[in-house]
């Protein structure tokens, strides 16, 4: 698959995109590791601290397609040099936050403002803008694999980070980590060449945003999306209250996040390489349907360090490797001029997914004593958003000569 990205100028523009996302991914995937302590500091109560990591979920949604609007218009450059800005600002000032609402601040809105304006929507519609198209699919699978890599190296640096400094002292490690991304800026917005094929339409800004809510294809693209951030966000927020729960010690839920990030580098090229081969409808068919599979094989396993580790590699493959194929079904339906604002629309619905998964597993917990519930719904919905895919309108893959 990689032999697309066959000068080094493409591999500079696909390796920096990848990087940003590394740092951003890595930074907002791995905060599940703070409710505990957040909690034992403050005395908020993990309800209250899930409200705020919701919001964040949202928040990152939602500025998605602002940012995406703003890449498109007036190039990425800006957008991703103020998105690292906030999120380290956001992440230095949490420690000193110790109501709900300073944490709906540093964590929801701040931290989470800057990790969405450096994320997918702007990312990838930048990379696709600069690189020709039969490039795309590969780039797009390398640019997923690095916010899967920066779960991996995120999750248990910042586990030994909470254990030798505490939870604070991890916080502000965070905040330089992301500064140290800036460099990578440069790379990504540098002005090139228009790249062949990337004319794409030429309707104006708000008629494609019209045209494409009114599609019925990219409303059920965005449905089975949702469900994919309810489950990711119920995941890496309470994955390790679940651990916890099972009467397991705190490194099983951060090398469980690792194992994830791990196995979706694996999944993301995998996917990227599938795009290119098979209509993408169907990848997210089978990409959705396994993870419901998985969870009904999780809730009937013992509840061991191996269950919770073969779990998230099973997961894993498929965590994030939702994104090259819903961009390239947006690509497909739109076009790529203003890829940027319309698969940020696709990641606000998959926030508001997000808030919902991570908001109501606080509540479930509270309520309930456990996560049940919140399982059963995951599975019904992953089953229910494979198949929303399938009427999805998408041209058959013109076969490439051998």
């Amino acid at each position: 698959m990689f032999r697309t990205l066959n000068t080094p100028a493409l591999w500079a523009v696909t390796l920096a995109a990848a990087g940003i996302l590394m740092v951003t991914m890595g930074a907002r995937q791995s905060l599940g590791l703070f409710v505990s302590p957040l909690n034992t500091a403050t005395s908020l109560g993990v309800a209250s601290i899930s409200l705020a990591l919701a919001v964040g979920q949202f928040t990152w949604g939602a500025i998605q397609p602002l940012a995406g609007a703003a890449a498109d218009r007036f190039g990425p450059g800006r957008v991703l040099l103020w998105g690292l800005l906030l999120l380290a600002i956001g992440s230095a000032i949490t420690p000193f936050m110790d109501s709900t609402m300073g944490l709906i601040v540093s964590l929801g809105l701040l931290s989470a403002i800057g990790a969405g304006a450096g994320s997918f929507s702007v990312l990838i519609g930048a990379s696709s803008q600069r690189l020709p198209l039969e490039a795309r699919a590969a780039a797009s699978g390398v640019i997923n694999a690095g916010g899967s890599f920066g779960q991996f190296v995120f999750a248990p640096v910042l586990q030994v980070l909470i254990q030798l400094f505490g939870w604070m002292g991890a916080m502000w490690s965070l905040a330089v980590m992301v500064l140290a991304a800036l460099p990578l800026v440069r790379l990504v917005s540098r002005p090139v060449e228009q790249a062949p094929g990337s004319a794409g339409i030429e309707a104006g800004l708000w008629r494609s945003v019209r045209d494409a809510m009114a599609d019925r294809s990219y409303q059920l693209l965005n449905l089975g999306f949702f469900t994919c951030g309810f489950h990711i966000a119920f995941l890496v927020t309470h994955l390790p209250g679940e651990v916890d729960l099972c009467g397991l010690p705190g490194a099983v839920a951060s090398w469980a996040l690792a194992i994830i990030g791990l196995a979706n580098i694996l999944g993301s090229l995998y996917a990227g390489s599938c795009v290119a081969r098979y209509r993408s409808k169907h990848v997210l068919f089978w990409m959705y349907a396994s993870r419901a599979v998985m969870i009904a094989l999780y809730l009937i396993a013992p509840k061991t360090e191996l269950s919770f580790y073969v779990f998230a590699a099973g997961l894993g493959f498929t965590w994030l490797a939702t994104v090259p194929p819903t961009a390239a079904i947006v690509g497909k339906l739109f076009g790529i001029r203003y890829l940027g604002t319309l698969f940020g629309m696709s990641l606000l619905a998959h926030q508001i997914g997000a808030f919902f998964g991570a908001y109501l597993g606080g509540l479930a917990l509270t309520r309930f004593g456990d996560y049940s519930w919140m399982w059963y719904a995951d599975m019904t919905l992953a089953a229910m958003a494979a198949f929303v895919n399938l009427p999805i309108r998408e041209a058959a893959l013109a076969r490439q000569p051998a």
